[in-house]
């Protein structure tokens, strides 16, 4: 019990000076890196729980694209109306509980499914859902989506930001904090989970699922458990993202997102979350540096625009070779032996 309360205490030490770093990032950039920041959070969400599905419990999943759609939409009709009154975290505790009810449904029909075809499942669920606003046009938007309305700032907090920060906080700051406030808490809780029964158990499942069932281990149940947990993740990013874009559309959900967060956990380093965080990085931060580049080098901007994806599936390419653990990974392995050496 006392190495269990140990490693909570230093994984809440650890979010508190990462809050810290957090501050002085936010308060010391532009409203255009705020916005950048925001991207990266909600993508690091995502990729986290993506990493405790795959990493952890060894199940592939293309469909978490569809399940951020759930969370976003969830926070667009909770918006919709002007005389909303809830506050903005019940709002994305609520699109959290729906994408957890819509992850249970999906884990259970899924829970015997293994490698290609579970992949297959949730692919199909990654090109399904988004065709669902436009069957329900009347009341999802279509294909035009919904305008994701952002409340209004609580009186108290702004005068306290001013208080403690001698700045006005602008709509798009108090997003990003309250972004980078849930990826603490998301990851805070994975990294529980990950030291805890649980979290040894899914390990288990993916190490060896028959030795884990010779030990007593129910598979479907800790299947369930883990596509579940790392649902509310991406419901949680899906509804952070609304937010950020001002809008919930099907094309901002299509498989490309699903693809491009797999990619972020393999870069980064599969089973790892400070590897969902550097994947988050690299999907937030390389493609706007290549397509700027190129735009340097006197290429047009379409041209510039359509070299970001070479540029990262390069990246993707080399990194795989060269450090199949991820970035997170090698810099670990790296680390290792120097102090061995």
């Amino acid at each position: 019990m006392s190495g269990g309360s140990e490693v909570v205490r230093r994984h809440l030490l650890f979010a508190l000076a990462a809050l810290v770093v957090v501050v002085l990032v936010l308060e010391t950039t532009g409203p255009f890196l705020n916005a950048q920041f925001t991207a990266m959070a909600y993508f690091a969400i995502a990729a986290g729980g993506l990493t405790v599905l795959t990493g952890l419990n060894g199940q592939l999943s293309l469909g978490h694209g569809a399940l951020m759609a759930v969370g976003a939409y969830t926070t667009a009709l909770l918006l919709r109306s002007p005389d909303t009154s809830l506050p903005l975290p019940v709002i994305l505790l609520l699109a959290v509980v729906v994408t957890l009810v819509v992850g249970a449904v999906v884990g259970v029909a899924a829970a015997r499914l293994h490698g290609p075809y579970l992949a297959g499942a949730t692919l199909a669920l990654a090109v399904a859902v988004p065709g669902i606003p436009l069957f329900f046009s009347e009341s999802l938007g279509g294909e035009q989506g919904l305008t994701v309305r952002m409340p209004e700032i609580p009186g108290w907090l702004a005068d306290a930001a001013y208080f403690v920060t001698g700045q006005d906080l602008t709509q798009i700051r108090y997003l990003a904090y309250l972004s980078w406030i849930a990826v603490l808490l998301v990851f805070v809780l994975l990294a529980n989970l990950s030291r805890s029964r649980v979290g040894r158990n899914w390990q288990a499942v993916r190490d060896d699922d028959v030795a884990a069932e010779l030990a007593g281990i129910d598979l479907g149940r800790a299947r369930v458990q883990a596509f579940v947990v790392s649902a509310g993740c991406a419901g949680l990013a899906g509804a952070l993202m609304a937010l950020s874009a001002r809008l919930a559309a099907p094309s901002g959900f299509a498989l490309t997102l699903s693809l491009l967060l797999v990619s972020a956990v393999v870069l980064g380093g599969l089973g790892s979350l400070a590897g969902a965080l550097v994947g988050a990085a690299m999907l937030t931060f390389l493609p706007p540096l290549v397509s700027e580049a190129g735009t340097d080098l006197g290429l047009a901007d379409v041209q510039a625009a359509q070299l970001a994806p070479l540029i990262y599936g390069l990246v993707t390419v080399l990194i795989v070779l060269l450090a199949p653990a991820g970035v997170a990974g090698g810099l670990r392995k790296l680390i290792h032996r120097r102090r061995s050496s």
